[in-house]
């Protein structure tokens, strides 16, 4: 069954053209033709076949932009000005803003900028679950709710392929730790697996039809994923009846035979002899040789081309190809729109912000992370912005001269040398980035000294500079040293003495207002409670210091809520408390499904932010909750209408985000107290009310049955949970489900 049929409602006889189409040209490719296109002859492009008109699959990063042109063979950048894109927010920020459009309109920018550059695939979206704080690729990831990934994951896949680009979506799957990424080997039960860390994926192919995956580096229960039968063929191909291309990560692979009888269709590595390929030259002896059959291959090509053609790739198609573009005025208005939405307001005593504009006598802008840009690190993520806008920049812009804005470092970052390897190619050596990262700490140990007295310096400068000055904005949080691929953090602690930073400024200048600029959680135990105003940002894109200024400024009302909790201290996590993380070797996630808040809020477990918290500056209030059941559905299916009154109560106009959880009051197996099943992020005009519906079905309600290798709804009670987040519940209602049901 082709998964387009579905979406795209292809008749038959359609179908039927494409899949001749593909036998056709398979049946003319020799076997070095075939082998050529199924491993990668640039570092991110395939071969083509030019005598049949199959072009080169050209690929590209990433989750926050198309990444910076390289040479085919290695990794020197190839062009000067006119590889420069869109710097998007990142997959952290999207998920805040908890809404579906901007996730579209974002899928759309990646998309036309990605086509813009000439790319076939870009190597995005990351949905990982979020499950230690520590992870350092959190900051390309959503969040550590399953059904909010889901909700966004399809709507930006969408947007991303309307522009005949594929999607990859990655890491495929419970890639969750950087630590070892290339060997760990995983072992979660399977109720984890499919009802925490595959939901997203299966979302996308249903859903969105995503045109390609990409294989995470761990291994799973042993396996490779990057060559896994178990996770390529039992549950993608088979169960899944995925149809579309998989990619290895780069470097994924480790051995011909898995591979080629895996459903692995591409071999990407991060190094230049493309000829040695595990899929290269050692296949083509293997099946020369009569180890492997070529129909491996085969299955291969048939995905690669029938991908190609829903790209109009080949033939007569590509005169009907979206062509693209970048750098667009139109795309820089989405990404500021996104920012804007992405912003977090954490707390506001005393109504310290908004700023009032023109009652601001002095303004003070203080820490690195108000003048740094994050564009251009962060691993694979990185990219070469057309602009970046900083928070001190947008400031000023937005007060345009009418306050005298100072600035203080706040804190010092040790420079590093240039470095002397290639962190892309050495990724895949441990001992050499180990060897790096030891010589790296070696260096700032003996600069220890130095670096301690510029410390004290600024730290005395920025303290002096708050105490002359009314207004503060501290500017604080965390860089792509920690939120990077390649490595974990080694505790949720801000850097570079910045909780000293912080105290020192608010023992000063109670009214300080703490910016917090970050892609994970960190630690605020020290100072939280004796700050008035915290506002939480992920790194927003290009637009992300004008969209800050305007939130402080009171030009926008923020609407973002957490997608991830933001626990006191790394040991509450479940992942450090009950499982295992950052282990060589083997890793087990011991605490099952009880991930983030299904964890902190099932255990009462105290949190610095709950999960689904932002505040607004002006007020919401619930009411007229009404709940129905329909489990008349000729289809095996139930239906469940929520419908309340949500009503904005201030003087400013803002959005909510009507949060929808489900509690199983009488369940067989161990479940989470509450778990998130749908929202809706509401527009309101002060003294505006409006009715929201939410309607779930089934798939809220069951829960992997690992006996039945099937999804189960028991019949008993459930509450429904209308909330502003997970631990501020304004609603409930009891329902009861009469039959059982069984999902896939």
């Amino acid at each position: 069954m082709l998964l387009r049929d579905k979406l795209t409602g292809e008749t038959k006889d359609m179908k039927k053209v494409d899949e001749a189409r593909i036998e056709e040209l398979l049946s003319q490719l020799t076997l070095e033709e075939k082998i050529g296109m199924i491993h990668g002859e640039g570092l991110f492009q395939t071969a083509g076949v030019a005598r049949l008109g199959i072009p080169p699959l050209k690929m590209s990063d990433g989750p926050m932009g198309v990444r910076k042109e390289f040479a085919l063979d290695s990794w020197v950048n190839t062009s000067t000005t006119d590889d420069k894109v869109s710097y998007l927010p990142s997959n952290s920020a999207l998920a805040s803003t908890w809404n579906r459009e901007m996730a579209y309109k974002t899928g759309q920018v990646l998309g036309a900028e990605a086509r813009g550059r000439g790319k076939d695939v870009i190597l995005a979206p990351g949905i990982n679950i979020k499950r230690s704080p520590l992870c350092g690729r959190n900051f390309e990831y959503m969040s550590e709710d399953p059904r909010l990934i889901e909700e966004l994951v399809v709507p930006l896949i969408k947007g991303i392929q309307e522009n005949d680009v594929a999607a990859c979506l990655k890491h495929f799957v419970a890639n969750n730790q950087e630590t070892d990424r290339l060997e760990v080997d995983t072992y979660l039960d399977e109720r984890t697996l499919r009802e925490i860390y595959m939901p997203g994926f299966k979302a996308a192919i249903d859903k969105a039809e995503t045109h390609s995956i990409m294989g995470a580096y761990n291994r799973l229960y042993g396996e490779y994923c990057c060559q896994s039968k178990y996770l390529l063929t039992t549950i993608l191909r088979d169960e899944w009846a995925y149809d579309g291309a998989v990619i290895s990560d780069w470097g994924g692979v480790h051995d011909t035979k898995e591979a080629a009888e895996s459903d692995l269709d591409i071999e990407m590595s991060v190094v230049s002899n493309f000829d040695e390929y595990y899929m290269a030259n050692p296949l083509l002896e293997a099946v020369r040789a009569g180890e492997i059959q070529e129909e491996c291959i085969d299955k291969k090509i048939r995905n690669i081309l029938r991908t190609m053609l829903r790209l109009n790739m080949l033939g007569d198609d590509r005169k009907n190809r979206v062509s693209g573009t970048y750098n667009s005025p139109e795309h820089q208005k989405e990404i500021l729109e996104c920012a804007r939405e992405s912003i977090i307001l954490l707390k506001n005593d005393d109504q310290r912000l908004p700023l009032q504009k023109d009652k601001i006598k002095s303004l003070a802008v203080i820490g690195q992370n108000g003048e740094r840009v994050h564009s251009n690190g962060g691993g694979s993520a990185e990219i070469k912005a057309l602009y970046e806008i900083s928070p001190l920049l947008g400031l000023k812009m937005e007060l345009g001269g009418a306050v005298d804005v100072k600035y203080a470092k706040g804190y010092y970052v040790p420079t590093k040398e240039e470095k002397k390897i290639n962190w892309q190619i050495d990724s895949l050596d441990k001992e050499q980035m180990d060897k790096y990262e030891e010589e790296s700490q070696d260096r700032l140990n003996q600069l220890q000294k130095e670096i301690e007295s510029k410390q004290e310096e600024l730290l005395a400068q920025a303290v002096l500079l708050a105490k002359e000055t009314e207004d503060v904005i501290l500017v604080v949080g965390l860089d792509h040293e920690y939120d990077v691929e390649g490595k974990d953090r080694k505790d949720m602690k801000l850097p570079y003495g910045q909780d000293r930073l912080i105290k020192e400024v608010l023992a000063v200048n109670p009214n300080a207002i703490v910016v917090l600029i970050a892609g994970s959680p960190v630690e605020m135990e020290s100072w939280a409670d004796d700050a008035k105003a915290i506002v939480w940002s992920y790194y927003a894109g290009m637009e992300g210091g004008r969209a800050l200024a305007e939130i402080l400024l009171g030009k926008v009302n923020p609407s973002g809520k957490l997608a991830e909790t933001l626990p006191r201290k790394l040991e509450d996590s479940p992942a450090h408390s009950l499982g295992e993380f950052g282990l060589y070797g083997k890793v087990t996630y011991n605490e099952g499904v009880f991930v983030g808040y299904r964890y902190f809020d099932s255990h009462n477990t105290d949190v610095q932010f709950p999960f689904g918290h932002g505040l607004s500056y002006t007020k919401f209030e619930y009411s007229n909750l009404m709940v129905s059941i329909d489990e008349s559905s000729m289809e095996d299916d139930l239906i469940v209408k929520i419908k309340a009154t949500i009503k904005n109560t201030g003087n400013q106009a803002g959005a909510e985000v009507v949060q929808v959880y489900v509690a199983d009051k009488e369940a067989s197996v161990s479940r989470p107290v509450h778990e998130l099943k749908g929202f809706d992020k509401v527009y309101l005009e002060p003294g505006h009310e409006k009715m929201v519906e939410v309607i779930l079905n089934k798939d809220s309600f069951g829960f992997f049955d690992e006996d039945g290798s099937s999804f189960l709804v028991e019949p008993g009670e459930f509450e429904i949970q209308l909330a502003s987040s997970s631990r501020d519940i304004r609603l409930k209602e009891l329902i009861k489900i009469d039959k059982e049901y069984r999902y896939s």
